[in-house]
C-alpha cells in the first residue's frame, strides 16, 4: 500500500489555491490548509483547516511539519501592500519547506515578463518586468531558485488570465462580467486585433497535480508555461461568453471595458492602480510556449472553451437557474 503523502496548501480559501487542494485531495492526498479565517461555505471540504497566518513563521513551520509538498498560493491581505507582504510570506514558506524536505509549488504569472519577450515566451525568456507586481513576481522565483541552489525543490507553472466558477478575484470575474447576477453585458478590457491568454482554473490545477507526481525527476528548480486558451484577437472569449448567454435565453451586448474611469480613480485607490499598470497585458500580444509541458507529461489538460465558460459562469451565479421542466435539456 502506498503512503498517504501530506500537502500543506496556503491561499486554500482562493481560486487557484482551492482548486489544487480540492484536486490535491481527490488524488489521495492529505491536504492541511492554513487560514487567517474560518472556511467559507465555498471552501473546499474534507480538508484540515488550520488557523494560522502565512506572515508568521511559526505558523508555517508548525503547518508544514510532515509535509512532502507546500502549495504557495497565498496573497497578501485584502490584495494590499504587495511590496512589504509578498517576499516575507514566501520566504516563510520556503524555511518551512526547507525544514519538512517539501517540495514548493508556486502558481506562476505573465507578469514577470515585459514587452520585450513578446509575443511567444518560452521559460527561459528574459524577465525584465515594467511593473511592480511583476518586479516582486521576478524576485519570488529568484528567491525560489536560489533555494533550490541551495537543495531545495521547487516546481512553477506559469499560466495566463485565469478563469474558473470559484474563482471571484479574477480578469473574468471582476471585469467582463458581475458575479451574482445573470449576464446582462460583457466589458471587454482587450484592444481589437490584440492576442491573449486565458487559463481554466481546474485545468492549471490538474497540470500542477500532474507535475507534482513526477516531482522526482524534475529538475530542482522546474518551470513550465502553461498553453490554455489562446484568444488569438480579443474577440474569441467575449463571443464564447455571448454564445453560453444565448443558449441561456440571456442577450449580452459587448461594451468597452472603462478603462478612462480606472485612469481617473488610479491616483486614489491601490486596486485601480495595479489594474492601470497592467494594461500592456491587453494591448499587446502575449502567448506562452507550452512546449516544455507538453514534452513533460505528454498531454496538457484542457476542457473545451465553452464548456469551461459555462461551468465558470453558473458558479458565479450568472446564468439562470434552471427550471424542473429544463433539468434535462440537451
Amino acid at each position: 500500500m502506498e503512503k498517504t503523502e501530506t500537502a500543506l496548501v496556503l491561499g486554500a480559501n482562493g481560486g487557484i489555491g482551492g482548486e489544487v487542494a480540492r484536486q490535491l485531495r481527490d488524488a489521495g492526498w492529505k491536504v492541511r490548509a492554513l487560514t487567517r479565517r474560518p472556511a467559507s461555505h465555498t471552501a473546499p471540504g474534507g480538508l484540515d483547516w488550520l488557523r494560522g497566518d502565512a506572515l508568521s513563521a511559526a505558523d508555517v513551520l508548525a503547518a508544514a511539519r510532515g509535509c512532502a509538498l507546500i502549495v504557495h498560493a497565498v496573497n497578501p491581505p485584502g490584495y494590499r501592500n504587495w511590496a512589504g507582504q509578498v517576499l516575507p510570506m514566501l520566504r516563510n514558506t520556503i524555511a518551512a519547506a526547507d525544514a519538512a524536505g517539501a517540495t514548493v509549488l508556486l502558481p506562476g504569472t505573465v507578469y514577470n515578463y515585459g514587452p520585450d519577450a513578446f509575443p511567444s515566451v518560452a521559460e527561459d525568456a528574459p524577465q525584465q518586468p515594467q511593473t511592480r507586481k511583476g518586479t516582486l513576481r521576478m524576485q519570488m522565483e529568484a528567491e525560489l531558485e536560489a533555494w533550490c541552489r541551495r537543495g531545495g525543490h521547487a516546481v512553477v507553472l506559469r499560466a495566463g488570465d485565469y478563469f474558473g466558477p470559484r474563482s471571484g478575484n479574477s480578469w473574468l470575474a471582476q471585469g467582463l462580467v458581475k458575479p451574482g447576477r445573470p449576464l446582462a453585458r460583457i466589458a471587454n478590457p482587450g484592444t481589437a486585433g490584440i492576442g491573449h491568454q486565458w487559463a481554466y482554473l481546474p485545468d492549471v490545477a490538474a497540470a500542477m497535480i500532474a507535475l507534482v507526481s513526477r516531482r522526482d525527476a524534475l529538475a530542482p528548480f522546474a518551470r513550465f508555461h502553461f498553453g490554455g486558451h489562446w484568444d488569438p484577437d480579443g474577440t474569441a472569449m467575449v463571443a464564447a461568453l455571448q454564445r453560453v448567454a444565448a443558449r441561456h435565453g440571456l442577450e449580452a451586448p459587448v461594451r468597452a471595458f472603462p478603462w478612462y474611469l480606472v485612469r481617473l480613480l488610479a491616483p486614489f485607490n491601490e486596486t485601480m492602480r495595479e489594474l492601470l499598470e497592467m494594461r500592456y497585458l491587453w494591448q499587446q500580444p502575449l502567448r506562452l510556449d507550452n512546449s516544455r509541458l507538453l514534452a513533460t507529461l505528454g498531454y496538457e489538460p484542457h476542457t473545451p472553451l465553452e464548456k469551461a465558460i459555462e461551468t465558470t459562469l453558473a458558479g458565479l451565479g450568472c446564468l439562470p437557474e434552471r427550471s424542473p421542466g429544463m433539468a434535462h435539456a440537451s
